[in-house]
């Protein structure tokens, strides 16, 4: 992508914090998922909408190694750019994002290795072109002391250090945009909450300045002073959280305080995590309470995934007096390749062996998404779309299985193709997003 794309995006994220300082309830959509259903739908929607489609990568999902998804950086960048240019979103609309750069991947390993490998994490992300850059080191690395938080002042030293790494890969690359930084980190750990806490803390205002405060004086020290006024957004916990079978509503009544606290900084918004599954509502009522960046990103692979397995029970039916093999038996694939490599989802489903099953299938954390990339999943998805892509799907069977998604069929608002129904099925979901940050 050129550069006059990459500084018009830049722009779009600062007259995101001058609007909401101006009273306006604006928000942007952070679409955090590398699945290409997903990519695809986003980026249609900003089409169509004319809207800034902000993307964004996690240290986990995609690094200097490759990450879950395989892809560094550049790669990632290349990938989403592609399906872009592809598509037609017109210049200037994509924001691409690092998400939770620092050492996160590495903290069981000794601070300083951590840290080095942050480096070059920072260093690969701002390099390929990401203008929206995360910052966090709020985790313990390898000799800090674990019985106790991890001290504020060495994170924010951490973070600054960071910074620097970005700015200096920055001055070297001068056809790529000024980065914007995020800063602060939500609790518990990204991904869905391990099990269901009803008194999720809500971020006090005494911590937001003290975050503040401690991170501009580690800029300082590090002289990172010019990286210090691009930074645009704190992440904190206003009170929302998914998990296994769970999701905590935003209660706007008890962030009241928290939201008021950020109006004192004047070049400053809100980034709420793990918004997913919150209702149009709460979601509204999150942008009009200054968290102006709203994270979603399970949700989406959620409903993919839902939309996956109604038209696998269609084909079922369809194709159930035909050899097995002629059909994608997509479900027990994916139970397959979850079975035989468990590290995805090993950790946060628990109880039962009955019940880990019902997770891996229907959890909300939806562990299910990283497995989408393995090839016996993929060749299975690509029978199914094959099936059913050379019939017409029976009204009837899209009555029992896709109910509202007929009733758009019938009312002529879509196409009966299944990978219609898959993308009507995530912009189900994301136009709630859009909607509440409309303003």
């Amino acid at each position: 992508m050129g550069s006059r794309r990459i500084t018009m995006a830049v722009c779009h994220l600062d007259e995101l914090v001058q609007a909401q300082k101006r009273g306006e309830g604006k928000g942007l959509p952070s679409i955090c998922s590398a699945h290409k259903f997903v990519l695809r739908t986003a980026i249609r929607s900003g089409i169509r909408s004319g809207k800034p489609v902000l993307i964004e990568a996690t240290c986990n999902q995609v690094n200097q190694y490759g990450g879950y998804t395989g892809m560094t950086p550049a790669a990632f960048y290349k990938y989403v750019s592609d399906i872009a240019n592809k598509e037609g979103l017109p210049q200037g609309q994509l924001i691409l994002g690092g998400d939770h750069l620092g050492p996160s991947v590495w903290q069981n390993e000794p601070a300083e290795r951590a840290m080095q490998n942050a480096e070059v994490l920072v260093h690969e992300y701002v390099k390929a072109g990401f203008s929206k850059i995360h910052l966090d080191t709020s985790m313990h690395l390898g000799g800090d002391p674990a019985t106790r938080p991890l001290d504020k002042e060495l994170a924010s030293h951490r973070t600054a250090r960071l910074a620097r790494i970005a700015e200096e890969t920055w001055a070297d690359q001068p056809d790529r945009p000024t980065p914007r930084y995020v800063i602060g980190t939500e609790v518990p750990t990204p991904g869905g909450a391990l099990q269901h806490d009803d008194q999720i803390l809500v971020t006090s205002p005494a911590a937001v300045r003290d975050t503040i405060e401690a991170i501009r004086q580690a800029f300082n020290h590090e002289q990172v002073d010019g990286a210090w006024e691009r930074v645009f957004a704190l992440v904190v916990q206003p009170g929302v959280e998914f998990g296994d079978e769970f999701i905590q509503e935003f209660n706007p009544a008890k962030a009241a305080l928290l939201s008021k606290e950020i109006e004192a900084f004047s070049n400053m918004v809100y980034e709420a995590h793990s918004t997913d599954y919150q209702s149009t509502r709460a979601l509204r009522e999150l942008v009009q309470g200054h968290f102006a960046i709203l994270k979603v990103g399970p949700a989406l692979t959620f409903a993919f995934r839902e939309m996956v397995f109604s038209l696998a029970m269609i084909e079922n039916e369809l194709y159930s007096g035909h050899h097995s093999a002629y059909r994608s038996n997509i479900v027990d694939v994916i139970e397959a390749a979850m079975q035989k490599a468990p590290k995805y989802w090993r950790d946060h489903y628990r109880g039962t062996p009955e019940h880990q099953a019902l997770a891996r299938k229907y959890s909300f954390s939806d562990r299910v998404r990283y497995y989408w990339n393995d090839p016996n999943v993929e060749s299975s998805l690509n029978r199914l779309l094959i099936n059913l892509g050379r019939i017409v799907i029976p009204y009837s069977l899209l009555s029992q299985f896709t109910p509202i998604q007929y009733e758009r069929i019938r009312q002529g608002l879509l196409q009966n193709s299944p990978e219609t129904l898959i993308e009507d099925r995530i912009i189900s979901v994301l136009q709630n997003y859009i909607d509440a940050c409309e303003g």
